[in-house]
């Protein structure tokens, strides 16, 4: 089971997103047990209208209940992402 999960909604034609994937990439390499999970809004639309996705990339971080415990949208840094890994460890 994983400790943290990472839900990263993107879209083919976005910069953005491939910054995004490596920040998200690096996080779970330094977190024991995260996993990430990536979606493309292009495919997946009726999941990224149901979490009410809005713009790519958008990080959702889940706890190992699979609560969200936090959602950002743009490109995040790495210690952005591992302070939100935190709050879903709590």
């Amino acid at each position: 089971m994983s400790t943290v999960q990472f839900e990263l909604f993107t879209s083919a034609f976005c910069g953005p997103c491939h910054h995004t994937r490596a920040v998200v990439t690096e996080a779970v390499r330094l977190i024991p047990g995260a996993t990430m999970v990536e979606h493309d809004v292009a495919h997946e639309t009726d999941l990224a209208e149901s979490l009410d996705i809005r713009s790519t990339p958008t990080v959702i971080v889940r706890g190992a209940d699979g609560a969200e415990a936090f959602r950002a949208g743009g490109t995040p840094n790495v210690a952005q992402v591992l302070v939100a890994a935190e709050r879903a460890l709590r």
